[in-house]
């Protein structure tokens, strides 16, 4: 594990705050991992000063594509992050607990009630300021940029000349939202293979209907892309159009898939759609990976093509964005500073993870470093036998030529020294990777640190859940 030393920090010098750059995911969780640890951080948000394509409020850490923090089994690798970042006190995972709504297996949260928790506990945290207002460069000092994938255009023109020409972006899609009053009597509640209950409203397909639907979908108008920019769609996030037009059951197989739903007669149908709760009143429901770049025109004809949402009001259509990334693996160390101007750190997704989970993870782990860092202690980074330390990896070793963005996974992580075999496999690698953060804590940190207490109750339990 790479060791660093950063001189040490003043928190009464002005000179020496910390500036964190975007009120989102990432910059909310690492302005709050510093300022509890005794530092004094400027939290700049553009918004509502300059609008984004794609957020509707001011509120920090709004969520502007799906509502849901994927899933939380603790044996699934999001799980497992979610859980490793509890370790360390996560304002994110803290906040999306106290704002979730029923999603399966899944953590998924009332965008409103989500944002509204995360600004007030920032507005709240001692030294902690934001700003509302739009940097159009990075300031001098110790400065953490985390503008996210909706970067504005002078810092990401900034960006571009500090880096040079390994500067890449992508485009990503946002799923649509209608209102559940609009939703018509052939919706039925229940989850996959009845995990989580009935926490979905699913719409049953049968062949006709999802050929008919088929035969709309690859008809549409879609918005345009310059040649080159077809094949810059993210695979995790690709519009529903673009599944659509490499076979007849490609949808099928991906956010159609109709396997483990039954309907209320006990009939398996061809294909399912799926609605998810979107807010705590149960007012609104997010289309399931049904994001779009179909004009919204074509949109509203072709969706409403699905059975239950023949007559849908959408409080949101499916729209297409640019997110922006840099090349990590050339720009960054393994504490996220840029090697080129190492007063500089880039947090979120960014960095070139994927996710509203992966891009808060990177937040809190450049908080935790640098404040041990900025307090003159040695520290390593997260092992990659670790959730966390796997996306540090991701984004520091992976091949600069072929570099793209990426969830958290099992696959990131340190194989296992003995084989193990199916589902247990997970499940080790799980009890492996908590062991790994808790000796980190325990190695790394100081014991008389408050904000480093010990495993709660129910974090213990959980641990212990992990065990073969």
């Amino acid at each position: 594990m790479t060791m660093n030393r950063l001189t040490k920090l003043d928190p009464g010098n002005p000179d020496h705050r910390v500036t964190v750059i975007g009120g989102g995911l990432a910059g909310c969780e690492c302005a709050y991992q510093l300022a509890r640890r005794g530092l004094q951080v400027d939290l700049y948000e553009m918004r509502p000063q300059r609008e984004t394509p794609a957020h509707h409020t001011d509120r920090l850490a709004e969520l502007v594509c799906s509502n849901s923090l994927r899933s939380d089994d603790p044996h699934h690798a999001a799980g497992l992050l979610k859980r490793e970042m509890e370790r360390f006190g996560s304002l994110i995972i803290e906040s999306a607990r106290q704002s979730s709504v029923p999603a399966g297996s899944a953590l998924a949260v009332d965008r409103e009630v989500f944002a509204e928790r995360v600004t007030r506990r920032l507005a709240e945290t001692p030294g902690l300021r934001i700003h509302r207002e739009e940097l159009l460069e990075i300031p001098g000092g110790q400065v953490v940029l985390a503008t996210g994938p909706l970067t504005s255009p002078a810092m990401a023109e900034h960006l571009q000349e500090l880096l040079g020409a390994d500067y890449l972006y992508f485009y990503d899609a946002i799923a649509p939202i209608v209102e559940a009053d609009s939703l018509g009597p052939r919706l039925f509640a229940g989850s996959r293979y009845g995990k989580g209950g009935d926490d979905y409203l699913n719409s049953a397909l049968s062949r006709e209907e999802y050929d008919a639907f088929y035969r709309a979908l690859i008809g549409a108008d879609v918005l345009q892309l310059r040649d080159f920019e077809q094949k810059l769609f993210f695979e995790g996030c690709l519009p529903i159009e673009e599944i659509a037009r490499r076979g007849p059951d490609t949808l099928r197989f991906g956010p159609m898939k109709p396997v483990g739903i039954e309907t209320p007669d006990g009939a398996k149908p061809h294909a399912v759609v799926q609605l998810r709760q979107d807010d705590l009143a149960k007012s609104q429901y997010n289309l399931v990976g049904f994001q779009s770049r179909m004009t919204w025109g074509d949109q509203k004809r072709v969706l409403r093509m699905i059975p239950g949402l023949e007559s849908a009001r959408f409080v949101r259509m499916g729209q297409i964005h640019r997110n922006t990334f840099i090349n990590s693996p050339i720009h960054l160390d393994p504490f996220f500073r840029l090697r080129s101007l190492p007063r500089v750190r880039i947090a979120g997704q960014i960095t070139g993870v994927e996710g509203y989970l992966e891009s808060a993870a990177t937040g809190l782990m450049v908080g935790v470093l640098m404040a041990q860092q900025s307090a003159g202690r040695r520290v390593p980074t997260f092992p990659a036998t670790t959730a966390l330390g796997s996306l540090i990896r991701h984004v520091n070793e992976s091949d600069p030529h072929h570099f793209q963005p990426a969830n958290v996974n099992y696959g990131l992580f340190d194989e296992l020294e003995r084989r193990v075999r199916g589902k247990d496999k997970r499940r080790v690698l799980a009890q492996r990777a908590l062991g790994e953060v808790q000796r980190w804590i325990g190695d790394h940190l100081p014991s008389e640190d408050p904000s480093y207490p010990a495993p709660t109750a129910e974090q213990a339990d959980l641990h212990e859940a992990t065990a073969l």
